[in-house]
């Protein structure tokens, strides 16, 4: 519905998703819905994104996320 805004692959092939970014002045297809983080595992024969939960104690009415990264250790 919102689209995606920007992906992070790891080396494993899990990718994670950031979508849900609003800009003032840009019409929003959903402009009441919060961003989202999906993950999708490319190594499956047919990926599906799937929305990951996020913690209790996060504002998720606020939550507008520009870009993505990960960090391997």
């Amino acid at each position: 519905e919102t689209g995606s805004e920007d992906i992070d692959i790891l080396p494993n092939g899990l990718a994670f998703i950031s979508s849900g970014l609003k800009y003032p002045g840009v019409k929003s297809l959903a402009p009441d819905k919060p961003g989202e983080i999906f993950l999708m595992d490319l190594n499956e024969d047919n990926p599906r994104a799937l929305e990951l939960r996020i913690s209790r104690g996060f504002d998720l009415a606020s939550f507008n996320p520009h870009g993505i990264s990960t960090y391997v250790d």
